[in-house]
């Protein structure tokens, strides 16, 4: 089957690779793609489809290979966002296959996908003010809004440069601005749940205004206490402090921001891939606090929230739940490091069984030892460690899954890398009725 390489390759000299008469003006901006989607249907599933996943879809989820079973979440891996993400890079690069193309981040919190996306020539741009990151990009450049989006501050650069722009921006990323824009317009503070230096959470808190980041509970009650306290807070502790409040937060809050003005109107709103019950609990509790603070009578107009966590988000830490139901040994929770939602599902696991966040298969060192990162809220530290005797002897019955970025060709390679240190390749494998 094709490669991405050999469709760019076949683009040059092709119809797909038009003269320059033809070719779109400086600052067109494509918010639906390309047009090529069949084109680069086959080099996608080349690259990013899995043989084990798509047998085990098509039995249940389940599969077993000698002494090994294997139960995969029934909702995992990505979403229609990321899908629609890279689709989008991949049409860019055949559509112009002798422009520079550059890339605002990470299109996806997953290194395979990006290592990918840069064996084609697709160049990352580095971190720093708009103007620094895009100083070397041009009229006639093409650049990738990645799938969380961006700032503000970026897309007035680059619409002043006049560079072509291919938006892969997320649809529930774009809902959630359309809440905090509400907000905004009508004098309300932004509240949002999600981690501030997140680009999805950067992107989001750039149109709203007014805004406070929360990480967790911890965090929302912290900003309860302070609310309930009353303007003028000034004998108590930090946070009661109005001083410490606004040290406690600067990172995560909007220039200028004054607990006692602005948290007087309070508007919910959270990053995308946030744990979705905890974002229901920090909304009902800031209800309460904005209830006891002000009377049920004012709370609706001072208080607003809606559930903004995107539906993929929720469906994958739905089939976690289901997953934790089964008598399982171990779960293999496979996606980048850095990926949010990912997380969030190492950590709803890891209540219950033996939990293994690794960036993919090369995280399976050997049967005995595995680079991973300690799920959220363990009390283990973020960064990965390895940990020894993942993979005991003997019948195991092995749990599987993987975040909303990550591509089933990982989840397939997890699992053959799992069976090799039993002595078995996939075709090994069988389905699976066991469980």
């Amino acid at each position: 089957m094709p490669t991405a390489e050999d469709s760019v390759a076949q683009a040059k000299g092709s119809e797909l690779s038009p003269p320059s008469a033809k070719l779109p003006p400086p600052g067109i901006h494509y918010r639906r793609g390309l047009g090529l989607r069949k084109e680069i249907i086959e080099p996608l599933t080349e690259d990013y489809r899995g043989h084990l996943v798509r047998f085990a879809r098509d039995h249940d989820y389940r599969l077993r290979a000698g002494e090994l079973r294997f139960l995969i979440a029934h909702e995992f891996g990505f979403c229609y966002g990321v899908d629609r993400a890279i689709e989008y890079a991949y049409e860019a690069r055949l559509r112009f296959p002798d422009r520079r193309i550059f890339l605002t981040g990470e299109i996806i919190h997953n290194p395979y996908v990006n290592r990918r996306l840069s064996e084609f020539g697709i160049l990352f741009l580095e971190t720093g003010s708009p103007e620094e990151k895009f100083g070397e990009v041009g009229p006639q450049d093409v650049v990738l809004l990645p799938a969380f989006g961006v700032p503000t501050a970026e897309l007035d650069v680059l619409r002043r440069k006049g560079s072509i722009l291919v938006d892969t921006t997320c649809g529930s990323v774009m809902n959630v601005w359309k809440n905090v824009d509400r907000y905004k317009r009508d004098g309300f503070t932004s509240v949002v749940h999600g981690k501030y230096a997140h680009e999805e959470t950067r992107a989001t808190t750039s149109r709203a205004g007014t805004y406070l980041v929360v990480r967790d509970m911890a965090e929302a009650q912290d900003v309860c206490r302070y609310i309930e306290a009353g303007a003028g807070a000034n004998g108590g502790a930090a946070p009661l402090n109005r001083d410490g409040f606004i040290e406690q937060f600067a990172p995560a809050s909007s220039p200028g921001f004054d607990p006692d003005r602005d948290l007087e109107r309070i508007g919910l709103a959270n990053q995308t891939t946030m744990l979705a019950s905890e974002s229901l609990e920090i909304a009902a509790v800031l209800r309460d606090s904005m209830a006891r603070r002000y009377g049920e009578e004012e709370l609706a107009g001072r208080f607003r929230s809606f559930d903004t966590i995107c539906s993929a988000t929720q469906e994958r830490q739905d089939a976690v739940l289901e997953l934790l139901r089964e008598d399982l040994d171990l779960i293999l929770v496979v996606g980048g490091f850095n990926s949010s939602n990912t997380a969030n599902l190492a950590a709803i696991c890891d209540r219950k069984f033996p939990s293994y966040h690794i960036a993919g298969p090369e995280g399976l060192l050997s049967a005995d030892e595995i680079r991973c990162r300690p799920a959220p809220g363990s009390g283990k530290g973020t960064e990965p460690v390895v940990r020894r005797g993942w993979l005991p002897e003997g019948p195991l019955r092995i749990g599987v899954t993987s975040g909303a970025s990550t591509p089933d060709v990982m989840v397939h390679r997890t699992i053959v890398r799992v069976l090799e240190f039993r002595g078995m390749t996939e075709d090994d494998v069988r389905p699976d009725e066991s469980f």
